[in-house]
């Protein structure tokens, strides 16, 4: 189904297989530009520290402006591209659920507000001092990367940690839209993990309310709450956004992305988006066509 190209970490890496990457954001660019320079996906936890330069952050169709001090999380299979100016300088660094978990099986990814809920921004404004406080950590863990030292892995682990403890201290109140300590962020985190599985052939806001062992009422009420929207908008959303990531290739046919989201209605399919989005879908396509 995917014409989106899905990099995975050992693409990357000067040594396959131990789970972790870390460079400078100049080199990176420089090094991988062929593979990053057009909308892709990844498989593995991307994060990015500007600190110097300017230019545009484009995830999953939404546009963050970039500058010194704009941080970055990314969760495996996020889509992303950016345009930036010639003299961005910062860090990058990427690791495997694997490497973070091996490490530490007591503490989940997605405990980090910034990995619990797709509907939580992915960016991170950092102030001065604490843009300080992660370069100084960035640094330790690039040095750490190029060297080979006893307990190396682990060391990188820690610091990754740090990275993510201050990410997540520094992380605005209206950018954490689902609280995994809220009363209903559980029951909104689990709802949203069945939409990632099922949204291709499950699209009834009921089907999920009877999965998840309550009323539709009671879950409307609880996504209302928490996201300030109903069941069938975040259902919808999903599938928007498949049909956003497939219109960027022109391989396929609008009737074909519309089969393939289990629309067997074309038309239906285009009035929907063009509903939720205000374009028809080969609007979409015309002004991301690659």
């Amino acid at each position: 189904m995917e014409n989106i190209p899905v990099l995975h970490l050992d693409q990357f890496l000067l040594s396959q297989g131990n789970g972790v990457y870390v460079n400078d954001l100049k080199k990176h660019l420089l090094d991988h530009h062929n593979m990053i320079s057009l909308p892709h996906k990844h498989d593995f936890y991307l994060n990015v520290l500007f600190t110097k330069g300017a230019g545009v952050h484009e995830i999953d169709f939404d546009s963050y402006k970039v500058g010194p001090g704009s941080f970055f999380v990314l969760a495996p299979g996020q889509m992303h591209h950016w345009k930036l100016s010639d003299d961005v300088e910062g860090y990058v660094f990427s690791h495997s659920k694997e490497f973070y978990l091996l490490r530490d099986n007591q503490f989940e990814l997605d405990r980090f507000p910034f990995f619990y809920s797709n509907q939580n921004t992915p960016e991170v404004i950092l102030d001065t001092n604490e843009l300080t406080s992660l370069v100084g950590i960035c640094e330790d863990m690039l040095g750490e990367y190029k060297q080979e030292r006893e307990h190396k892995a682990l060391r990188i682990h820690a610091l990754i940690t740090l990275v993510y403890v201050a990410l997540a201290r520094a992380y605005h109140p209206s950018s954490n839209k689902v609280e995994g300590i809220s009363r209903y962020g559980s029951t909104i985190k689990t709802f949203e993990q069945l939409v990632e599985a099922q949204f291709l052939y499950r699209k009834s806001p009921a089907e999920y309310a009877e999965l998840l062992n309550i009323s539709l009422k009671h879950l409307n009420r609880i996504c209302n709450r928490v996201l300030g929207m109903s069941v069938s908008q975040v259902i919808t959303g999903r599938v928007l956004l498949e049909a956003k990531r497939l219109l960027m290739f022109k391989d396929l046919s609008i009737a074909e992305i519309a089969n393939k989201l289990g629309y067997t209605d074309y038309s239906y399919f285009s009035r929907l988006f063009k509903k939720n989005t205000g374009q028809t879908p080969q609007e979409f396509r015309r002004s991301y066509m690659i």
